[in-house]
């Protein structure tokens, strides 16, 4: 196959740079696993990768197979070894452009294509001594193969070696007297700095203090550094115009297609280098087997932006399992505050969206649906300019959701209605939940109305569990089970301080 993007089976599709922040990022605290994976990487603009699920299975498939070839050390080191080369290749062309003259401008932007060609020659032989089974990187080296075989890409790189070996080779004296430089031809005069360092060497008595004059380290070069160059030119005509020329018949040096794959491949390497520390802390991930089938199974799955803060925190991540089978369709959460529900919420979407990116997801086995839009409804501080109470914007934000969800979208509600009475919620929560399950769309409801969870065979009970002795303990793990009010009812009872030892106490029982 021709190869065209490292993230795409065809060319990336128009307008994938303008694309912004999708609006269910923060629901999903989405946003702070981006920002975290992309902390050390922002120089490559990946945002707007990060930003475009991929809505086709090939395309899933496409992504996932780099992926497993980055798992080979060989792989990785390859590339990171090309990367690191294009990114100093950059700084040297960026930091030419500061040293201000002309012959110091070309003579940095030479050194800049020579790492150039090393990198590219380098990287098509380490690439050939390496196994690879995604298409992406096969189609890859075989373009690369052609490309370094080309005229073009032969010519660069001997003009590159050509003019270096020119450069190199050019001697000439300096004669500094009288408060002026003259240059002229070196005349094989003889180099006496071996002869005195003989001389002195059977004085060393020791390490000695140092006496020397250091220098400042300036980007630019002086304009003495400049008028003695300038002279060496003119002494060696021929070279100093083949490099002017070679400069700018060479200004677009670096091929489009090497240039965007040295891009794009870091989406991978962000993404892989960020899961590193959770891997070490024990936590697994896994490819996950995506599918448009409405079935969802996966083991050990955590929320990757939670897991993030307790590793720094040196706190335990508690890992959960979610099912849906057959004409399942809602997780309806319930249980005690504080118990895992909303981060329940929250990982069901990092899950199904971490997968709609081709990456691997925070779970030890994972089927997952492909999804062609995400609806989330959490929350949300009441905006005074447009004039709405809460209730009704969360009566407004809903029925955007439904307007637009398909059988193929997801949607994760989370605690909504809770600013009216229970009588109205549960009415209201119910209608939605109805129209939801008539679309035959997947997704969870948060919630405190244990009703919901029993309104039809799409519903599936899930509840946040507490500590068998001691109740106001939170496990975090979330299981399948009727909805039963029990820890709920105790937590309410701790907070109206008429537990069972709390009235004991009161009476001095």
């Amino acid at each position: 196959m021709a190869f065209n993007s490292i993230l795409y089976r065809e060319r990336p599709p128009s307008g994938v740079e303008l694309i912004e922040q999708p609006d269910f990022f923060r629901d999903l605290n989405l946003d702070q696993i981006v920002e975290a994976v992309l902390a050390d990487w922002k120089e490559y603009g990946l945002k707007c990768f990060f930003y475009s699920p991929l809505h086709d299975l090939e395309d899933v498939t496409y992504r996932q197979e780099v992926m497993q070839d980055f798992g080979s050390p060989l792989v990785m080191q390859a590339i990171m070894s090309f990367t690191g080369q294009m990114r100093r290749m950059r700084s040297h062309l960026k930091d030419g452009r500061k040293l201000y003259y002309k012959r110091f401008v070309d003579r940095s932007f030479l050194g800049a294509v020579s790492i150039y060609c090393s990198a590219i020659r380098e990287l098509s032989v380490e690439l050939a001594g390496v196994t690879i089974t995604s298409c992406g990187l096969k189609a890859f080296r075989e373009y690369l193969n052609e490309y370094v075989n080309s005229s073009s890409f032969s010519t660069l790189t001997n003009e590159t070696e050509q003019l270096r070996s020119e450069l190199s080779a050019i001697r000439y004296c300096m004669l500094i007297g009288d408060g002026g430089i003259t240059v002229r031809h070196y005349g094989g005069e003889t180099d006496y700095s071996c002869t005195v360092e003989a001389i002195f060497d059977k004085f060393r008595g020791g390490a000695a203090a140092e006496h020397r004059v250091r220098l400042p380290n300036t980007e630019r070069a002086n304009h003495i550094e400049a008028g003695v160059l300038d002279r060496v030119a003119l002494l060696f005509p021929e070279v100093f115009r083949t490099l002017g020329e070679f400069c700018i018949s060479k200004s677009a040096f670096v091929d489009k297609t090497v240039e965007r794959f040295d891009r794009e491949i870091h989406f991978y390497i962000s993404y892989l280098k960020h899961l590193q520390p959770f891997a070490q802390a024990g936590l697994t991930f896994c490819l996950p087997t995506v599918s448009k089938t409405k079935r969802v199974d996966v083991r050990c799955a955590y929320d990757l932006a939670l897991a993030g803060k307790l590793l720094t925190e040196k706190r335990q991540v508690v890992p959960n399992d979610l099912r849906l089978n057959d004409e399942e369709r809602v997780f309806v959460v319930t249980g005690p505050n504080q118990g895992g529900k909303t981060t329940f919420a929250r990982m069901f979407g990092q899950l199904h969206y971490l997968a709609s990116l081709g990456c691997p997801v925070p779970a030890s086995e994972a089927r997952l649906i492909l999804f062609d839009q995400m609806f989330t409804h959490f929350e949300r501080r009441e905006a005074t300019v447009d004039l709405r109470g809460k209730l009704q914007d969360d009566l407004v934000r809903v029925h955007q959701t439904l307007e637009g969800a398909t059988a193929d979208s997801i949607i994760i509600l989370n605690e909504i209605f809770a600013s009216t009475t229970v009588h109205d919620a549960l009415f209201l929560s119910k209608q939605i939940l109805q129209l939801v399950t008539e679309r035959d769309a997947v997704g969870v409801c948060v919630t405190f109305l244990d009703e919901l969870s029993t309104l039809n065979d799409k519903m599936v009970s899930v509840v946040s569990n507490v500590d068998p002795e001691d109740p106001t303990i939170r496990t975090y793990k979330l299981e399948r089970r009727p909805a039963d009010g029990l820890a709920y009812a105790i937590a309410i009872a701790e907070k109206r301080r008429v537990t069972y030892r709390d009235i004991r106490e009161r009476l001095g029982v």
